[in-house]
């Protein structure tokens, strides 16, 4: 359970950082958090036993606990996997494992008291302020969140977040992965007009990624002989023009 306070590196100015973000409409951010907050984040992801493993049959969002998972004998898993795959290979799919903190469909209640601190500060005025000042863009007032973990065989393949009814400006990705090798996949791959990676994110401890909406993009394939997991905490930044999202 998080016990204190989420502060962002008092150092960072975001105004500093405008120009860069106006110019690519996407930024990678070091050192966001203090070294404390990153830490004890990354601490409770680590060790939370309430994932679920999130993926999709058909246009149909499934979430599956992974202890259930992990109780399926070798040849059902196999066959769940083969499924998704074969989604996968003919449009936008995903397999991951989440805990969903803020938004229409968060996590039951223990959770959300466990991620209190960090609740308190993606929803207050620091977090917002900060996003406003990078962004030059006073609309952003709302953000939802989730915990997502990657391990050998996850994937988000592309997509580029457009959603009319949700008022979405801006996603970010909150890595809290401390060690991990572009070998092992799992990066944030944004994709050109001609279908290339023109720039890709490493997913680097205590980094901040934010880019603008709508934009072509994909979490790679996480290698098998990965070690360790991808984790961090990704959403949306919303604006108040339409209906509240949650």
């Amino acid at each position: 359970m998080l016990k204190d306070t989420i502060k962002i590196d008092p150092t960072l100015d975001p105004r500093a950082l405008t120009a860069a973000f106006k110019n690519f409409g996407r930024l990678h951010i070091p050192g966001f958090l203090t070294e404390a907050s990153a830490r004890q984040l990354h601490d409770v992801l680590a060790t939370d036993t309430q994932w679920v493993c999130s993926t999709m049959g058909g246009s149909t969002v499934v979430d599956v606990p992974v202890e259930m998972l992990e109780a399926m004998g070798a040849e059902a898993y196999r066959e769940f996997v083969s499924h998704a795959h074969a989604e996968a290979a003919e449009g936008f799919h995903y397999m991951y494992d989440t805990i969903r903190l803020i938004g229409p469909e968060s996590t039951r209640a223990q959770a959300l008291e466990a991620y209190a601190p960090l609740l308190d500060f993606l929803r207050g005025d620091a977090f917002l302020d900060f996003v406003r000042k990078l962004t030059a863009d006073a609309r952003p007032a709302l953000v939802d969140a989730q915990a997502t973990r990657y391990l050998p065989g996850h994937y988000l393949t592309q997509h580029d977040d457009l959603n009319p009814k949700y008022g979405r400006l801006y996603a970010y990705v909150l890595n809290l992965t401390p060690r991990w090798r572009v070998d092992w996949g799992g990066l944030l791959n944004f994709i050109d007009a001609d279908g290339h990676v023109a720039e890709a994110y490493a997913p680097a401890f205590n980094a901040l990624n934010i880019f603008r909406v709508p934009q072509p993009h994909s979490v790679g394939f996480v290698a098998p002989f990965a070690r360790g997991a991808r984790l961090s905490i990704t959403g949306w930044i919303h604006d108040t023009t339409l209906a509240r999202p949650f």
